[in-house]
């Protein structure tokens, strides 16, 4: 029989980078689960997720993703906010709000989940 799985948020410490925290509830080669927490003034590295689509919501806070060429447009993110990232789509985190963002993301698709980049043309 078949049973459901629960992974206890003690069980898994969250990453870190440039103030951006994330924690993968499940992750296997084609899907990941968790959660993504941006904090207050953070402005995390561009990155892309290779043949992945990446969904999300956001639980609580706001923020940004800059994307585009040389950075320059943006999409702007709100508590209940759903959201999709493109596969390939370079982009980041901002925080301009005086709190953290949590966002929920199911990132779906073939390939490495997150590939660091040290510009937003690659």
């Amino acid at each position: 029989m078949e049973r459901i799985e629960v992974l206890s948020a003690s069980k898994g410490e969250p990453e870190s980078t440039a103030g951006v925290g994330w924690l993968s509830g499940y992750e296997t080669s084609t899907e990941q689960f968790g959660e993504i927490r941006v904090g207050a003034g953070a402005v995390g590295r561009w990155h892309r997720h290779a043949n992945r689509t990446l969904y999300g919501y956001v639980v609580a806070g706001g923020s940004t993703l800059e994307f585009g060429p040389k950075g320059k447009e943006m999409a702007r993110l709100a508590q209940r906010d759903f959201f999709r990232v493109p596969p390939h789509l370079v982009h980041r985190d901002v925080n301009t709000h005086p709190e953290e963002a949590v966002i929920l993301i199911v990132n779906l698709g073939e390939g490495t989940a997150t590939v660091e980049l040290d510009s937003p043309d690659g």
